[in-house]
C-alpha cells in the first residue's frame, strides 16, 4: 500500500457532489494541489467526483515527477485506472508564466511540456494555486463555508480570495457572462503597512533582518513565528523564543501561554487589515473568502478575532466594507474543485 511504504497520509474516501453523471468517456484525469510543504493529489472520476486522494510531504520526494510517479504507481489508482491518465490540472503555490516553474517555497524545478511528455499525457494544465482556489468558489455548497460577519454578496460582482499557509495567497474572479475569469496575483507580497504602535514595533522587528516586509512575512507560517519572537523581544522570559508556528498555535489553542495567543491575536487583526486592502482593490461585493492552511485551524480564535473588525476599519469607507461578506472555507480540498473546472474548461475548448 502506498501509505504503509511511504509513511504518507492516503484517504480512502471519495468527495462527491455530482454523483448522477457519468464517468468521464476517456477516464480518470489526474489532478493536483502542490504547496510548499504537501502535494495533494487525486483522481477525478467524474465531474466533482475525486477518487484516491493522498497527501505526500514534498520534501520526501526530489522532484514534482517523482511524487506524480508514486502517487500513479499506489495500489487505490491502479484499482481504478485501467488505461493510461490522458488529462491533468495541477494547481502549483508559485507564480506560473511560461514553460518553466521555479517554486518559491520549495526546490522542484520542472518544464511543464517536459512533465507532460514525461508522463505520456496529452494535456497538462498548470496554474496557480490560488487561481484554482478561486475558480473553486463558485462550487462551494453551504456546508462547505463559514460567513465572518456581516454583509450580503452581490450578484455579478468580482468575488475575492486571501489564504494564508506556508505563504500568502491572492486572487479572485470576475464575472463574463455565464463564465467566471480568474486573476492571476502575487498580492501576498504587497508592502506590509501597520495599523497601530504595536504593530509598528513588529514591523521595527523585521526591519533588523529584512529591507522588504511583506504582507506574507506577516501571515503566513514563519509569520506567527516572526509576530511571536518580536512580542518576546526586550522582555525577560523563560519562553522558548524559537517556537515553531504549530507550537504556537496548539498552544494559542490550549490557553497555556499568553504570548502565544496574543501571537494569534495579532496575526488575526493583521489578516483582517490585508483581506479588506484586497477586497476594497478587487470592489469584491460579491463577498470575500478565506483559504489556506492556517485559519481554518485556529477555530474560535479566529471566528471571536479582531479579523472581522479590522477588515471594515477602513475609516470613510468603512461602509463599503461593512456591505461585503467574508467566508471561512471549511471544505477540506477546494483547490481540486477550481483546477477540475480549469481542466474541463480547457478541454472544451480542445474538442470544440
Amino acid at each position: 500500500m502506498l501509505a504503509e511504504a511511504k509513511g504518507i497520509s492516503t484517504m480512502n474516501r471519495n468527495i462527491s457532489m455530482k454523483n448522477d453523471m457519468a464517468p468521464y468517456f476517456d477516464g480518470p484525469r489526474l489532478l493536483a494541489d502542490i504547496g510548499g510543504t504537501n502535494a495533494r493529489f487525486a483522481l477525478e472520476t467524474k465531474p466533482q467526483q475525486f477518487e484516491a486522494i493522498a497527501v505526500l510531504p514534498c520534501n520526501a520526494y526530489p522532484s514534482l515527477k517523482d511524487a506524480i510517479a508514486v502517487f500513479l504507481a499506489s495500489a487505490e489508482v491502479t484499482s481504478i485506472c485501467s488505461a493510461p491518465i490522458r488529462h491533468a490540472a495541477i494547481a502549483i503555490a508559485n507564480p506560473v508564466d511560461g514553460d518553466e516553474v521555479r517554486m518559491t517555497n520549495h526546490h522542484w524545478l520542472f518544464s511543464i511540456e517536459a512533465l507532460r511528455a514525461e508522463l505520456g499525457l496529452q494535456t497538462l494544465v498548470v496554474v496557480n494555486d490560488f487561481t484554482a482556489l478561486a475558480m473553486a468558489l463558485p462550487h462551494l455548497s453551504a456546508d462547505q463555508k463559514i460567513k465572518i460577519g456581516g454583509g450580503i454578496e452581490q450578484a455579478g460582482h468580482t468575488i475575492g480570495l486571501i489564504g494564508a499557509g506556508t505563504g500568502l495567497g491572492v486572487s479572485g474572479i470576475i464575472p463574463f457572462g455565464e463564465h467566471w475569469i480568474p486573476l492571476r496575483s502575487e498580492g501576498g507580497h504587497v508592502t506590509f503597512s501597520p495599523f497601530d504602535e504595536s504593530e509598528v514595533e513588529i514591523l521595527r522587528f523585521c526591519w533588523r533582518e529584512y529591507r522588504h516586509v511583506s504582507a506574507e512575512r506577516l501571515l503566513s507560517g514563519m509569520g506567527l513565528e516572526i509576530i511571536y519572537r518580536a512580542l518576546l523581544d526586550g522582555t525577560k522570559t523563560d519562553l522558548d523564543e524559537n517556537l515553531d508556528a504549530a507550537e504556537i498555535s496548539r498552544r494559542a489553542l490550549q490557553g497555556s501561554c499568553p504570548v502565544c495567543v496574543r501571537t494569534i491575536e495579532c496575526f488575526c487583526a493583521i489578516f483582517g487589515s490585508v483581506a479588506g486592502n484586497v477586497a476594497m482593490t478587487l470592489g469584491a461585493l460579491g463577498g470575500m473568502y478565506i483559504g489556506g492552511g492556517i485559519v481554518p485551524r485556529l477555530g474560535h480564535l479566529f471566528t471571536d478575532s479582531l479579523f472581522r473588525e479590522r477588515f471594515e476599519a477602513k475609516g470613510r469607507f468603512s461602509h463599503y466594507l461593512s456591505q461585503i461578506p467574508t467566508y471561512l472555507i471549511t471544505a477540506e480540498y477546494p483547490a481540486f474543485l477550481g483546477v477540475s473546472a480549469i481542466l474541463s474548461e480547457k478541454l472544451a475548448q480542445s474538442f470544440a
